[in-house]
């Protein structure tokens, strides 16, 4: 199949009635839907109006990252987000924070250093609770807790859904990706977090290619969804900007 090719000259960013809107030229952006690609923040409207700057000749979908978070938003989410937030809150249920080795003792104390914060956190900002467990057989968590994720994972809009989906999926932790949107985390110090078994694995047995080229595109997917967040939450700045 052919790339479609650039047709357009400029690209600008507007303000519409539900936030900001883009136009290539004198078209107004729409989604594959051919719903007009509003977008709630001026952050995200200009990240997505680079992209489209950057596009040299061919249009290829992989160049353009928000613009297609902001199509799945809008197209997918926004239409029925009880499905999307009911699939993310599920890693509550399982979340790789709460399952530890049992051996060796040193990534056992790796673990515990790295995720019993987070389970801190949890208890005390989230109110969910949620029990670590030896080894892999499954732990029922308290009802409340769950309870508190789900409540926490359907504050999000449309926009915040496809954010947060990313950093819960990546990790496998949902805990990790909430404490990534409430800056209790840096995405960073979260990825990390999230490869502590990875990471010992590598120490240990020596690093793999495949094994390493994977991870590096994941942990920018990640890194990409944490500052989709950061740009949703950016609408008090926008709010100053006129």
């Amino acid at each position: 199949m052919i790339a479609p090719r650039r047709f357009w000259t400029d690209v600008t960013v507007e303000p519409a009635a539900d936030g900001f809107g883009l136009r290539l030229d004198d078209r107004p952006l729409r989604t594959p839907a051919h719903a007009p690609l509003h977008v709630p923040t001026r952050a995200l409207a200009e990240a997505i109006a680079a992209e489209w700057r950057a596009v040299e000749a061919e249009l290829r979908p992989e160049a353009l990252p928000f613009t297609r978070a902001a199509n799945v938003a809008i197209d997918r989410v926004a239409p029925a987000p009880a499905p999307v937030a009911a699939h993310i809150a599920a890693y509550g249920g399982a979340d790789l924070i709460c399952y530890r080795a049992a051996e060796p003792e040193a990534l056992r104390l790796r673990q515990a250093e790295a995720w019993d914060p987070l389970l801190s956190w949890s208890a005390e900002a989230l109110g969910a609770p949620l029990l670590p467990v030896i080894g892999l057989m499954p732990q029922d968590q308290p009802a409340a807790s769950l309870a508190a994720l789900r409540a926490a994972v359907n504050a999000h809009g449309a926009f915040g859904l496809v954010a947060l989906h990313d950093l819960v999926t990546l990790t496998g932790s949902l805990v990790i990706g909430l404490a990534v949107t409430r800056a209790a985390l840096g995405a960073e110090d979260a990825w990390e977090r999230s490869r502590i078994d990875e990471t010992w694995q590598a120490e240990l047995w020596g690093a793999d290619a495949e094994a390493e080229a994977a991870a590096a595109l994941r942990r920018a997917d990640f890194l990409r969804a944490a500052w989709l967040h950061e740009m949703l939450a950016s609408s008090a700045y926008d709010a100053l900007q006129g």
